[in-house]
Parts: C-alpha cells; sequence; structure tokens
C-alpha cells in the first residue's frame, strides 16, 4: 500500500548505528579487520564515531552499559564473503550462523563484533 503522501519522498543513505562499550577497542576492530577508515568522531572521550569504507558507512556510539541484542543488528553486502569469514574467523570471533549458500540468493554467514553486535554479512550467489 502506498500512501499518497510519500509518494514523493527520496532517500539518501541509512548508515547502521552500533552500540559499543570500548571505542577504541570497536575503532581499531573496524579499521584494523576490515580497512574501513575514521572520518568524524566527537566528543571528550569519544562517544560517536563515523568508519567508512568504499559505500559502507558504520556508526558507532558509546554505550558503557550495552547489552547485546539477541538478534541482526546491521547487515553488510560484500564481495568476497570467504575472505571475510577468514577474517571474521583469524580474530577468534563468534559464528553465530554458519557460511552458506541460500535460497534467497546470497551466501551468507552471522557473525558477533567484539561488542556482541551481530552482523549479517551477504554477497549474492554467482548465476
Amino acid at each position: 500500500m502506498t500512501d499518497s503522501v510519500s509518494s514523493g519522498l527520496r532517500f539518501g543513505r541509512i548508515a547502521a548505528m552500533l552500540p559499543v562499550v570500548d571505542m577504541a577497542r570497536a575503532c581499531d576492530f573496524y579499521i584494523g579487520a576490515f580497512g574501513f577508515r575514521k572520518t568524524f568522531e566527537n566528543g571528550d572521550p569519544v562517544g560517536f564515531m563515523i568508519l567508512k569504507r568504499d559505500s559502507a558507512e558504520l556508526h558507532l556510539t558509546l554505550q558503557p552499559g550495552h547489552k547485546a541484542a539477541p538478534f541482526n543488528v546491521a547487515h553488510m553486502m560484500v564481495e568476497d564473503i570467504d575472505a571475510v569469514h577468514a577474517i571474521v574467523r583469524s580474530r577468534g570471533l563468534r559464528i553465530v550462523k554458519g557460511l552458506r549458500d541460500k535460497d534467497y540468493g546470497l551466501r551468507a554467514f552471522v557473525f558477533e563484533d567484539p561488542d556482541g553486535n551481530r552482523i549479517d554479512v551477504g554477497e549474492p550467489l554467482r548465476g
């Protein structure tokens, strides 16, 4: 159902906001593991940070009492999912759902980052 008011709307970037207990650890993980770069930070101590890589953007927010949700909080589309999976394994992170080809056209897996945030990673299956 389309609302007549929304028919003219356009959306731009939407970025995942990840709560973290330790900003430096989270920043080091996403930069060191996946090659993101820091493009913005705010606060002293830093309470908010933006990381970017290619078309991806992550917003980290310092939440000292953060308790991880028992569901996926972000979905990352990548090229070379096997390399991403190998990086996650080499860092000793928990893999929640193993790497598999899905009937909906993705090769995918789910892992927990160092703060327990569940990240669903996918790559379109080739023809």
